[in-house]
């Protein structure tokens, strides 16, 4: 069994860098982590898209400290929970997913979560499904869980209330998403609880859960979210996510178009930076004495390191200069080759980024976000109905950081 660290200073840290709450106490956790006991601790993801994103980042990044600490750690991945889809903050109730897309959208979870958290050597975080125990729980098993729990408490989440006053329908299956996240404490029997601070309801169903089937407290430790100055978090709604399976060009450049206002928040949430400098960076910051750019390049490459590596990060680094900076092109180009001699512009956009649909190519289109390049510039394309004809040297542009060489 591993050591377990207890070194005074790096759990001062641990209970304060990034946390927004501790239930029931921060003091109460900080006693039980300087006792050396160790603690079996887990955060869970849904698997609603094909990639994780900097926000999970933020609580994967908490669990590899507590394993850092010698703490077990639980990634749970939520193969079940994602088939009822969690209700909070939605106004309409989440689409409903197969198990078959719920497991393709987790297939590289652990290997993104690598970045942050160790799932081999001598403390290993483990990898869980909780399909292993949801799925046997029959008819009987929900009633009793049920009984723990009441419509009172459940229809006074947020969400829930402007859906009744939009009289917008409420799904029955969706009072049952935290009772599930809840099963989960009580099936693993862990100790303490991490996730955002949107997710402090559920947690504390499974905190309330345990202590009323085991008579044991779990802590709850609620991280705060990425957001600017005026709250506004990142997220895949607002349309500002940036996933961690991107490339470390595309990570780079996402990061690079961030906010100035979240600046701050991104240093103490996203890297590693030990927190005396960043709270000197934040304070140079509002002072002026430093260039916002200068502070989000490294913020850029800090994130992008981590992610790829040192060398792919300061080769992002490059590209961005030379291509956005100084309206450059890539040096080394990724190719696309044409199967017919000319396109339309939109069909061309979809055929070279398949991942983007043909509503959005034409909105990038009018926009003037797709470029074409054949010989010295490139030339905006706002003419839904142009015609491209593939000639050697074309090079196509989607937004800043997306380039095409295509060939015939």
């Amino acid at each position: 069994m591993p050591k377990v660290i207890t070194d005074k200073k790096m759990i001062q840290e641990l209970l304060t860098r990034g946390v927004e709450k501790i239930y029931p106490s921060t003091q109460s956790l900080e006693k039980k982590l300087l006792s050396g006991e160790r603690l079996r601790l887990y955060c869970g993801y849904d698997p609603t898209a094909p990639a994780l994103h900097i926000g999970n980042a933020i609580s994967i990044n908490k669990l590899g400290q507590f394993q850092a600490l010698g703490h077990e750690v639980v990634f749970l991945i939520g193969d079940f929970t994602g088939l009822i889809g969690d209700p909070t903050d939605k106004q309409a109730a989440r689409r409903q997913m197969t198990r078959a897309e719920v497991l393709a959208n987790a297939r590289d979870y652990q290997k993104q979560a690598s970045a942050y958290l160790r799932f081999d050597g001598d403390n290993p975080a483990k990898v869980m499904y909780n399909s292993a125990w949801n799925d046997k729980l029959n008819f009987t098993d929900l009633i009793e869980l049920a009984s723990h729990f009441t419509v009172q408490r459940m229809i006074t989440r947020d969400m829930f209330q402007a859906r009744l006053k939009e009289e917008k329908p409420i799904y029955l299956h969706e009072f049952l998403y935290p009772l599930t996240q809840a099963y989960d404490s009580l099936f693993m029997d862990v100790d303490l609880e991490v996730g955002g601070n949107d997710q402090m309801f559920n947690m504390m169903c499974g905190r309330d859960l345990l202590k009323a089937k085991k008579n044991k407290e779990k802590f709850v430790l609620t991280m705060k979210l990425l957001a600017d100055e005026s709250g506004k978090k990142m997220g895949k709604t607002e349309g500002n996510v940036v996933f961690l399976d991107e490339s470390a060009n595309n990570m780079y450049g996402q990061v690079m178009s961030w906010p100035d206002n979240i600046l701050a928040s991104a240093f103490e949430l996203c890297t590693n930076v030990p927190m005396a400098e960043v709270l000197k960076l934040s304070v140079d910051l509002k002072k002026g004495q430093i260039n916002p750019r200068d502070l989000k390049m490294r913020l850029a490459q800090e994130i992008t390191r981590v992610n790829h590596g040192a060398e792919a990060a300061e080769e992002a680094q490059r590209n961005f200069i030379n291509t956005i900076q100084k309206k450059g092109v890539p040096e080394d180009l990724p190719s696309w080759r044409a199967a017919q001699a000319e396109y339309g512009i939109v069909d061309l956009a979809v055929a070279v980024w398949p991942e983007i649909s043909k509503s959005e190519a034409r909105r990038l289109v009018e926009q003037g976000a797709i470029k074409i390049k054949l010989g010295e510039t490139f030339q905006t394309i706002k003419d839904l109905k142009a015609r491209i004809k593939i000639k050697p040297g074309l090079i196509i542009q989607r937004g800043k950081l997306h380039f095409k060489k295509i060939i015939s």
